[in-house]
């Protein structure tokens, strides 16, 4: 009698749960390319090009560890098409007597997990997955009983526990949060470097070649193809974040470039998020380099905050309050997703930027996603369910986990507060502070009202107005309500109308 390992594509991690105590000459691992996931949504071709290879590369280290694996490809000829049908089939051709897992990233998943034990008749062990540095039973833990969930305050509570960037009982620099010093501009003299790049091996190649067979309708560029692969190769994209980014990272993290969409950002979401790299590692790295005097405090603790802040926050609060929050919608969103989200055709270059990178890198940064992409999401009232599923689709580090509780709370508002203390609204004036899109834009953004206003300036007043009923109580929304308040009724009259217009022309599938 065997045990069988199963190895999902967000857990290629030698020190995973579920390989602990694995025994070389009896236990069998099982890794596979599973149609039934990479199809359920259409995921960017760079996504699935990025999985698949980095899930073979893997594979190979552990066969050269001794062990023994079996790998379904996504065309071979017996792959049942999903996790159960490979599960069910590994067992009766091994005698397998039990099955030991490690927790998975979507809760989906996890109920088709539960059910494995009865259905197969078989011993499940699903065991908690500790590359994280918050249990869900901590998080759950630190939650109860707060009326208000805050980032902020878990933040500071893994600081101490974890003791990263500490003196003693007090923060480095005494402070827990230096953001405010993270919002400059870029100056137009100051060029980042380019993201770290690999060139394709013949697992990669084959893998391309695969992807460009097989998922040729779904979204987004498989050409330039240059993610890491291995972990040793996201060691190197983490060893040149930190000796090349990380100076700069804190000044400018909220800025945005045209042409330039990797800036002095890490690029390691898609490796911390698969498991070849680990959040501690990372996290120790940086606090190092301002130990050492390579990079300044601001840089690193909003560094930090992303990854034991933010990062654990989310997975935290997904499944303490997952499946409900799946169904969140507190402002009755309805309108669907603009035909201009799949094909960067609008006239708002800011939106035409973000989306087009997007498709050519499967990636966009924080500002870019919530500000640009997820401020107009917001603002137009666009539907949560279809919004989280393009989030999920079109990036390559995105798993429902890390998802959702950015799209349905911190975008979308539409937890109703759970998440954000409000929601993140902007005008044209925020974009044009923090990038150069403007300059190259069909619209102006110094107009207000008008068929050639920057249409964020108008829909952000709009949006204010017509939900008012449930907004206006926000303590953090008092400024804006009572300049609203003060308009006429014939300048509220003007937003409506050209808000109107340019909504129904939106739905129109027209131009914008």
């Amino acid at each position: 009698m065997s045990t069988l390992r199963l190895i999902l594509a967000d857990q290629l991690s030698h020190d995973l749960a579920s390989l602990k105590d694995c025994e070389l000459d009896n236990d069998w691992l099982l890794m596979v390319e599973v149609r039934e996931e990479a199809n359920y949504v259409k995921h960017h071709k760079k996504k699935i090009a990025f999985l698949f290879s980095a899930m073979r590369h893997f594979a190979n280290e552990l066969t050269g560890k001794g062990h023994q694996l079996v790998y379904t490809k996504y065309d071979g000829k017996d792959n049942k098409g999903s996790l159960f049908g490979e599960v069910k089939r590994l067992c009766e051709q091994k005698n397998i007597d039990k099955i030991i897992l490690t927790h998975p990233g979507e809760y989906r998943v996890l109920v088709e997990m539960q059910s494995w034990q009865e259905k197969l008749n078989i011993a499940v062990e699903i065991r908690q997955d500790d590359r994280f540095l918050a249990s869900l039973e901590e998080f759950a833990s630190w939650a109860q009983g707060r009326k208000q969930l805050r980032m902020e305050f878990f933040y500071r509570e893994m600081r101490k526990a974890w003791h990263f960037l500490m003196d003693g009982d007090k923060p480095v620099g005494d402070k827990w949060n230096f953001d405010s010093a993270n919002r400059k501009a870029l100056p137009k003299e100051m060029s980042p470097p380019q993201p770290t790049k690999f060139e394709t091996d013949a697992i990669t190649q084959e893998v391309l070649e695969l992807v460009a067979k097989e998922f040729d309708d779904h979204f987004g560029q498989l050409e330039n193809f240059h993610f890491a692969v291995t972990r040793e190769q996201a060691l190197v994209v983490l060893d040149e974040f930190i000796s090349q980014r990380l100076v700069n990272f804190g000044d400018y993290q909220d800025a945005m470039v045209q042409g330039q969409p990797w800036m002095y950002h890490s690029h390691i979401s898609f490796y911390l998020n698969c498991g070849l790299l680990t959040p501690k590692e990372v996290i120790e790295q940086a606090e190092n380099a301002y130990r050492n005097g390579d990079a300044p405090l601001n840089a690193v603790e909003g560094f930090i905050r992303q990854v034991l802040g933010w990062r654990e926050y989310v997975r935290g609060l997904y499944w303490l309050k997952m499946p409900d929050y799946k169904n969140e919608n507190f402002l009755e969103a309805t309108r669907s997703l603009p035909k201009f989200f799949w094909d960067a055709n609008t006239k708002m270059n800011c939106l035409h930027q973000c989306i087009k990178e997007t498709s050519e890198n499967a990636y966009a940064h924080h500002i870019q996603r919530l500000m640009i992409l997820g401020n107009f999401a917001l603002l137009a009232g666009l539907h949560p369910d279809e919004v989280n599923e393009w989030y999920l689709i079109v990036y390559a580090d995105a798993y429902e986990w890390v998802e959702m509780p950015n799209v349905t709370g911190m975008i979308l508002f539409a937890d109703g507060g759970l998440l954000a203390s409000k929601p993140y609204a902007a005008s044209g004036s925020y974009i044009n502070k923090m990038s150069n899109y403007c300059k190259s834009c069909h619209y102006k953004v110094k107009d207000k009202n008008g068929s050639q206003a920057c249409p964020f300036n108008y829909l952000y007043w709009d949006f204010l107005d017509r939900n008012k009923e449930k907004l206006g109580n926000n303590p953090r929304l008092g400024m804006p309500y009572r300049t609203l308040n003060k308009m006429t009724d014939e300048k509220r009259q003007i937003i409506q109308r050209d808000s109107q217009i340019f909504l129904q022309t939106l739905d129109t599938y027209e131009k914008v």
